[in-house]
């Protein structure tokens, strides 16, 4: 039974450490956000693509992987399907663009939020705060007990330069 508690512990300890609740935390404003950035796409992104190609509607296109009949005319993604398998190159394209867009936002907002914060010491100053990690070789706090890292319990004797 002691085992058990500790297991708990170990879990309890591990869900509340910042990291865990961090990820948490993006992956539902991530969900959320898909949403907008969906919409952006296919609202604003892909119509303007279509523009800038001649009209081109990346989402409906695609190529039949079946034969399709005599004077049956297919004319949109929907349609296609319902009839047979298709090959939805632009499903694709389009979710290719979703997800570049959400990179560069999440880029932006990361990048403004280290500006709000203020900008953090880099190069040789970085270097003289910090120590490494004697099992990871990670750059630490002086003052951490345990690296952020590996997760290894310092002291003392353990921290080195």
């Amino acid at each position: 039974m002691s085992k058990t508690k500790g297991i708990a512990a170990e879990f309890k300890e591990f869900i509340l450490r910042g990291n865990v609740v961090d990820l948490a935390v993006g992956v539902i404003i991530g969900g959320a956000f898909q949403g907008i950035v969906s919409s952006l796409v296919k609202d604003v992104i892909s119509p303007l693509i279509g523009v800038i190609t001649g009209g081109v509607d990346f989402s409906n296109q695609f190529l039949l992987l079946y034969k399709a009949q005599e004077g049956a005319a297919v004319q949109t993604l929907a349609e296609a399907q319902a009839r047979g398998p298709v090959f939805a190159y632009g499903a694709f394209i389009t979710s290719v663009i979703n997800f570049l867009i959400m990179a560069v936002v999440i880029f932006l907002i990361i990048k403004g939020i280290n500006v709000l914060r203020g900008s953090k010491p880099t190069g040789s100053t970085a270097a003289a705060e910090n120590k490494n990690c004697p099992f990871c070789y990670q750059p630490i706090n002086p003052k951490a007990t345990r690296c952020p890292h590996c997760t290894s319990q310092l002291d003392s004797k353990n921290q080195t330069s």
